[in-house]
């Protein structure tokens, strides 16, 4: 690395730095009134663009970053914001389908600092670290400029700093519970928070929901008069069929059926987002029964999209895979995917997660697939102990499923032994899943060379 490269970083870990001060993006307050101000003072950025806004329980990264292949594939020039990162900070800000050069992070951040600094004077509460990546976010894609902007929610929906732009499009994916210390367990109040993103006037794209978050959502698109599309009804997967490196894919949108649709991901929850990317890139351009989009230019975007740590394969003979699955939610699609589109005679789990998710949920949804399973943590300071978390295992695998392994590069080495383990030739009917948190999916990702994306 040279002198300079060395530089740029430094000066990023100094930002980071700046920003852990902050209330981490666990910590919220329901107010939009500080992002709010901080917008106001940075020139309204967010209303120089269009934007599509992403909420649910799981999947809306993946969800963004296909609308975001989709919109650049057609031709505009697109902003991302998504969260948490995997490796990187940079990854949560893109722009032209890439995070943003440290550089090019670092003079956002203090560009956009002076103007913290004006809001925080004035405010009880100071601006949270999520609320400034926010505003920076905001700022970035003004300045580039894009000619759309896709934003995924941080944590909720009508509080989460990203609400202060009110979307043309709003995307709600499959909601579950999750994050019960701020949003509760209540799948209806859960819902409601999330519903705060449908907008007067906007076009609300509703993925498949349990009856009563179904109501929730449908009530408030009644209160803001906002056109509705529903997955299962309006548009939905037609066909999925897995293929060599993900699947084959039919979907019906709302301007008609595309056929022949290569996802390179894994999954039928990977599939039910496509849908409803698809749809959502629909709305945004206006097609409908009278009109669709470009079948090729569909084709070739949905088979450019990469989603890092979503079921994501590092390694060959025998297989790793990379998932960021930290919720049950989120446990019972990486399940369900290993279960329909691999056919392992032997599969060894690498679990790592936080100390305030369901444990239990997610090691529940994990056992039928895995053979044995490795106990390990990240390096989180929310990291669940690998003694808590070997006990809870225990309690689901039994004793002589669950080994232990502190260290992640342990764990990862001893998971490929045990899958190795009499497995004989050849070992491509073995494997392992590294997964629990998005922090150990991040960190096994660096483990294995690959790069921030």
């Amino acid at each position: 690395m040279s002198t300079v490269e060395e530089s740029v970083w430094d000066d990023l870990r100094q930002v980071e730095a700046e920003l852990d001060t902050r209330w981490p993006e666990t910590k919220i307050e329901p107010s939009l009134t500080r992002i709010a101000a901080l917008v106001d003072l940075l020139g309204d950025p967010h209303t120089t663009y269009p934007v599509l806004h992403v909420a649910g329980t799981n999947g809306k990264t993946s969800v963004a970053r296909m609308i975001d292949a989709l919109l650049t594939r057609i031709g505009l020039r697109v902003g991302r914001f998504t969260s948490p990162h995997l490796q990187v900070v940079t990854e949560r800000i893109a722009v032209d389908a890439a995070p943003i050069a440290p550089e090019r992070y670092v003079e956002v951040y203090r560009d956009v600092e002076p103007y913290v600094a004006m809001i925080d004077r004035g405010a009880e509460v100071q601006l949270s670290k999520f609320e400034v990546l926010t505003g920076m976010a905001f700022a970035a894609f003004a300045d580039a400029p894009v000619d759309a902007a896709v934003l995924e929610v941080g944590l909720g929906g009508t509080w989460d700093a990203t609400n202060v732009a009110d979307a043309r499009v709003a995307v709600v994916g499959p909601i579950g519970v999750d994050h019960v210390e701020y949003l509760g367990s209540d799948l209806a109040g859960i819902a409601r928070e999330k519903a705060g993103i449908v907008k007067p006037g906007s076009v609300a794209l509703l993925a498949e929901q349990p009856p009563e978050v179904a109501a929730v959502l449908l009530e408030r698109c009644a209160e803001v008069d906002a056109t509705v599309a529903r997955a299962g009804l309006e548009f939905g997967v037609l066909r999925r069929d897995v293929a060599v490196g993900g699947q084959l894919l039919k979907l019906q949108g709302l301007g008609g059926a595309y056929d022949e649709i290569f996802l390179p991901l894994h999954g039928a929850h990977q599939a039910a987002n496509a849908a409803l990317a698809l749809a959502a890139v629909e709305a945004f351009f206006g097609a409908g029964a009278q009109r669709s989009l470009d079948a090729e230019a569909i084709r070739e975007g949905f088979a450019s999209v990469t989603a890092p740590g979503r079921l994501e394969r590092v390694r060959s003979a025998p297989t790793v895979f990379v998932d960021a699955a930290h919720n049950p939610h989120g446990a019972r699609a990486l399940a369900e995917a290993l279960e329909s589109d691999f056919g392992f005679r032997r599969l060894v789990g690498v679990v790592g997660t936080m100390r305030d998710k369901d444990v239990a949920g997610i090691l529940s949804a994990l056992e039928p697939v895995l053979d044995e399973i490795v106990i390990t943590t990240n390096s989180s300071e929310r990291a669940l102990d690998p003694a808590d978390l070997a006990d809870a295992a225990t309690e689901i695998f039994g004793v002589d499923r669950v080994n232990v392994y502190p260290r992640l590069d342990d764990a990862v080495e001893a998971a490929i032994g045990l899958a190795e383990e009499d497995a004989g030739e050849p070992l491509s009917g073995v494997g392992v899943v590294i997964t629990g948190s998005v922090v150990t999916a991040g960190e096994a990702r660096a483990l294995f060379g690959k790069d921030p994306a």
